[in-house]
């Protein structure tokens, strides 16, 4: 057991705090090193993927031409500020960078500061001599520790490329990174549910890229109040390698000071476990007949959000089809990376084909976050009282797995139905092809059946499995990555539609292992203690 004590001289409200902070690493030393590995190969592999598709200044200025006039694209990327490939780096993946950043940073407060309240752990903590804004100070330096590594290696992988534009788009990225980190501080300190503040956080990230995205798709300068609205227009207006604008870092500064201010003020205005917006109490007679209803209960939010945001997606991506061949035009290497992703069949369909696949490999992550929930259930002590009742473990389990899995495939659905509403053709075979994701995300969620199930205590590694699939499905194509690399995921392996022809072997085959798998984990479920 770790012991908190007072060293000499030290503030009473922070005492303790590097212990803790210590504590929070450890505990995450898989997750944090994973997020910034995804997040920094993406950013850093794209400089060589750029100069393979527009080797020229004349092609890249042509690039440059066609983006000022597809607003699509625009409000996906935002606009290019210049031709060199490190502006080109920062326009092509700076956003999403960030967003993941964010993503994050998110976590990891949530997790040091509400998670341990809500699973009573942070009472243990706080009994001995540990400061009252301790845990929250530890939380958001986890985060700050996390962005400044991530700052660090897109400073020194980007450096060819110029100094000054890699140092802007480091601590722009990092800098994005503690902006929702202290957002999440303040939202932890309103709520009682982590699952509530995530979701809220989360929910404030969305709206924060919807913004930057309509402000982008009216201007192609970033000058929109829109985009000026949004951290990540702040990231985009930063221009690393553009006429760096290092003004706006004090921007996010700011923002970041600010925000830490109102939720260390909070925080010393609530009692341990209380929040201010708490939860309204549930009616005397209980309305939840079955273990299924309380776990949909538990998780009607998150599917709601994941389900809105593929219908989005897939009706933005849905717009953007027309003008992909236009953007791709006579750039035989764009085209094959294209047809890499997407198959053979012409532009059109691949471009279909590989934006279906990415929702697809987004969809992997929501099935683990649904998936576990039982884990969260069962270490924060819930499950006890259920399974003290006439409630088996199966049947319990049942009903997180069935919205988990189900969840998967309607949220696949809802993006067919937006790509079909965007694109305005061919519904029934874009339908088809979102639809034929899912055994590849459900072997992904098998996984992480399996290692609840067997490993508890390693069951959070199966967000470094889907980490691991997103980025050979993201970066594999552009670097040319060997077919044995790319046949690593479960998704290398799903046929390439729309345009190609479907073939039953693999689905089945992925199918048949996402069922071993399920029934893996729930048999060492079976067998084993629960965490009391």
């Amino acid at each position: 057991m770790t012991t908190f004590a007072v060293r000499p001289g030290s503030s009473r409200q922070l005492a303790g705090t590097g212990t803790l902070l210590r504590f929070a690493l450890r505990r995450d030393r898989l997750m944090i090193p994973v997020w910034i590995a995804v997040n920094a190969l993406m950013v850093l592999s794209m400089p060589g993927t750029l100069e393979g598709l527009y080797g020229t200044p004349a092609e890249r200025a042509d690039l440059l031409r066609q983006m000022e006039t597809n607003s699509s694209l625009r409000a996906m990327v935002g606009p290019a500020f210049g031709d060199s490939l490190g502006a080109l780096t920062a326009w092509r993946v700076g956003i999403y960078a960030g967003a993941l950043a964010a993503v994050m940073s998110l976590l990891v407060v949530v997790r040091h500061t509400r998670d341990e309240e809500e699973s009573g752990r942070q009472e243990l903590v706080a009994s001995g001599m540990v400061g009252r804004r301790a845990s929250l100070t530890a939380a958001l330096l986890a985060a700050a520790v996390a962005n400044a590594v991530l700052a660090l290696l897109l400073t020194a992988g980007l450096a060819g490329q110029g100094t000054a534009g890699a140092l802007a788009l480091g601590l722009g990225i990092a800098a994005v990174g503690m902006v929702f980190a202290t957002a999440a501080a303040i939202v932890a300190q309103l709520t009682e549910s982590a699952r509530l503040a995530r979701g809220l956080t989360a929910a404030v990230l969305g709206a924060a890229f919807v913004l930057r995205a309509a402000g982008d798709s009216a201007t192609d300068d970033g000058s929109s109040v829109l985009t000026w609205s949004s951290p990540l227009g702040w990231l985009e207006n930063l221009r690393p390698y553009a006429g760096e604008r290092w003004w706006v870092l004090a921007l996010l500064a700011g923002a970041v000071v600010l925000q830490g201010t109102v939720a260390y003020a909070l925080a010393g205005r609530r009692d341990l476990g209380m929040s201010f917006l708490p939860t309204r109490p549930g009616p005397a007679s209980g309305r939840l007949g079955s273990a299924g209803a309380l776990a949909w209960r538990l998780q009607r939010g998150g599917v709601l959000g994941w389900s809105i945001g593929f219908f989005l997606a897939g009706v933005v991506y849905g717009g953007m089809t027309e003008g992909a061949a236009d953007l791709v035009g006579d750039n035989d290497n764009a085209r094959r990376i294209f047809e890499r992703m997407g198959g053979q069949s012409g532009l059109t369909d691949a471009f279909l084909a590989s934006m279906v696949g990415m929702l697809g490999l987004v969809a992997a992550l929501y099935i683990v976050a649904s998936v576990l929930r039982l884990h969260a259930e069962e270490t924060s002590g819930r499950a006890e009282p259920v399974l003290a009742n006439a409630v088996g473990r199966l049947r319990w389990a049942a009903g997180h797995l069935a919205t988990a899995f189900g969840g998967a495939a309607l949220i696949m659905l809802l993006a067919g139905l937006g790509f079909a509403l965007g694109y305005g053709k061919e519904t029934g075979p874009i339908l088809g092809a979102c639809l034929v994701q899912l055994p590849a995300v459900w072997v992904i969620g098998g996984v992480a059946v399996l290692l609840h199930g067997v490993l508890p205590r390693a069951a959070m590694a199966a967000w470094g499995v889907a980490g691991a699939v997103l980025l050979i499905g993201w970066v594999g194509p552009a670097l040319d990555a060997p077919q044995v690399v790319l046949d690593v995921s479960p998704f290398g392996h799903l046929p390439k539609l729309p345009g190609g022809s479907m073939e039953w072997g693999p689905v089945l085959t992925l199918t048949g292992v996402a069922v071993v798998l399920v029934a893996g984990g729930l048999a060492g479920l079976r067998r084993r203690d629960i965490t009391t």
